[in-house]
């Protein structure tokens, strides 16, 4: 009975490979303007909501998947907005 031995391979089209570890590493996060970022008026009593439960969780996903403390997803997420144009204020740590 043989060793184990790991499988060699051998890369035959390096530009295609250098393309698919290139888009390995490319990141897209899409805002749908049509989304509502601010929440709808509750009607009852107290301080009302301004950031809709989507907005939130959005700020939380980043804040987990990137592994950062509230205040540094709060630039970031402020920084997405503004490179995808939109004029939205973003939940802060205390929200």
């Amino acid at each position: 009975m043989s060793s184990w031995s790991p499988t060699r391979y051998k890369t035959r089209n390096w530009p295609s490979y250098n393309t698919a570890l290139k888009q390995r590493g490319s990141l897209s996060i899409w805002f749908d303007p049509e989304m509502s970022w601010h929440a709808l008026p509750t009607g009852k009593r107290g301080r009302q909501p301004e950031f809709s439960d989507a907005a939130i969780q959005i700020c939380l996903t980043m804040k987990v998947l990137f592994g950062m403390p509230l205040r540094q997803t709060t630039g970031f997420v402020e920084s997405l907005l503004r490179l995808a144009g939109l004029d939205w204020k973003v939940p802060d740590f205390s929200t």
